[in-house]
């Protein structure tokens, strides 16, 4: 499942090639593609077709593009797009041969610009069809900065966010967000760190790989209660979300097979700079200890028996 960097340098592509472009025509070419958007799909295309792709906006996870009024500029509803795991945003030349998973594509009018997009689409393709799109109500956000990470912070829909994101948390890159805020919060709890770091409505944009990879660098296990965190480990521990993440975008992101690409086709190569995810049985970077893997949430955690000790006093 991609997280906040592989969704970054997805909407880091759409704001190069897409962003400002008006909609020329949308093809929805499997039923499950639009299962999201209520109405059903001929509502999700009505809502569509010639309105401007203001921009390309992230918070976490979770990727929008404010649909704008070419006349007017104003924009009300956004165009929500769900990777699941799966899930590619591929910007192709209109006469480029299909994908054999094409589940959407977006054609545009080469108005206002980039030359080398002129004759270009956008298209969603997906093998496994978990992701999907839906068309929904932009709202103000609750804290009234800005709903996520986009290209223009001072437009108009820029304070908003797409209804079914309002319950997500500020991510760590987000200049927004509240260290002070979250320190008080994990102490409030009672339970694992690793499991309140992929809480979404506690910090967003963190997944297995990055929140394995930032507990091995700030040496906390993944079972560690944050009830007793202090002040300074939770300090040591964001600066490690932000470091890791941060250096996951500038290789692209963390790409294990074909599935996770940039808008381009490319994939991400952190995964070749990973210390401890998926590297089970292989010597700790730090302190060549073997590094152990358990099962967590049914998935895996992956963390150095020597540098992050198991806690006495476990959640789990």
């Amino acid at each position: 499942m991609p997280e906040l960097p592989e969704v970054e340098v997805v909407r880091r592509g759409l704001a190069r090639w897409v962003a400002g472009r008006r909609v020329r025509q949308t093809q929805l070419l499997h039923p499950r593609v639009a299962r999201r958007h209520a109405a059903g799909p001929a509502d999700a295309v009505a809502r569509l077709d010639g309105l401007v792709l203001a921009d390309a906006v992230r918070r976490g996870k979770y990727l929008w593009l404010p649909l704008a009024d070419p006349q007017r500029g104003a924009a009300a509803e956004a165009l929500v797009v769900h990777l699941g795991m799966s899930g590619q945003l591929l910007v192709e030349a209109e006469d480029a041969p299909e994908e054999k998973h094409l589940r959407a594509r977006w054609r545009f009018h080469d108005d206002p610009v980039p030359p080398d997009a002129v004759g270009t689409e956008l298209r969603f393709v997906d093998q496994r069809t978990f992701g999907g799109l839906a068309v929904v109500p932009l709202v103000p956000t609750p804290d009234g900065g800005p709903g996520g990470l986009g290209e223009h912070p001072d437009a108009a829909w820029a304070r908003s966010l797409p209804e079914p994101v309002a319950h997500i948390a500020r991510d760590p890159l987000d200049p927004a967000f509240d260290d002070d805020a979250l320190t008080r919060r994990l102490r409030e709890r009672s339970t694992g760190v690793k499991r309140a770091l992929l809480d979404q409505s506690l910090v967003s944009g963190v997944g297995n790989i990055y929140a394995d990879e930032a507990l091995w660098r700030a040496r906390l296990h993944y079972d560690r209660p944050t009830r007793g965190l202090r002040p300074a480990q939770v300090r040591v521990l964001l600066g490690a979300l932000r470091e890791v993440m941060t250096a996951a975008l500038a290789a692209g992101g963390t790409s294990f097979d074909s599935l996770y690409v940039n808008v381009n086709g490319a994939s991400g190569y952190f995964d070749r700079s990973l210390a401890v995810y998926g590297r089970a049985g292989h010597p700790c970077p730090r302190c060549a200890t073997p590094v152990r893997r358990d099962a967590f949430m049914n998935r895996s955690s992956f963390t150095c028996p020597a540098c992050q000790p198991r806690p006495r006093t476990a959640t789990a």
